[in-house]
């Protein structure tokens, strides 16, 4: 059986995981059974590691903020007949411990050590703070 890599992406445009919730919601975001996805370019090398209980987590405003676990990924052949890869993702974000991040172009792999934890589960419906204000305290160690 092969180890576990989660994906890294930033949510470009995006302010708070409520924007990001919002935008996965629209029919240009979702499969056609209904699941969120995000299309990429490339076609991950690592991809039976990632179907191996990866997720992807979202990085909004220089931070990470949560995470979606990763159902499956799928061809997509754009309009301009290019192959891509949809990453399909179970519906849901679940918060995750902020954690500084800078940006990047693309998206990368991220470890199993080097991800960060979830919430609890009592703190998953919690307001989420300003991104500024989250970067500031993670990089001081508070989470």
């Amino acid at each position: 059986m092969s180890k576990t890599v989660h994906i890294l992406k930033l949510s470009v445009g995006t302010e708070t995981v409520a924007d990001l919730s919002a935008w996965q919601a629209t029919a240009r975001a979702q499969t056609q059974d209904g699941l969120p996805r995000h299309i990429t370019r490339m076609w991950p090398k690592r991809a039976e590691e990632i179907l191996n209980d990866g997720s992807i987590f979202w990085v909004i405003k220089g931070v990470i903020l949560c995470r979606q676990p990763i159902a499956r990924l799928d061809e997509y052949i754009g309009g301009d007949g290019i192959r891509r890869c949809a990453i399909v993702c179970k519906p849901g974000l679940i918060r995750v411990e902020a954690t500084p991040k800078r940006a990047f172009q693309g998206w990368r792999y991220l470890t199993v050590d080097d991800a960060p934890r979830d919430l609890p589960e009592g703190r998953q419906d919690e307001e989420a703070l300003p991104p500024e204000l989250s970067k500031a305290l993670a990089a001081i160690g508070v989470r």
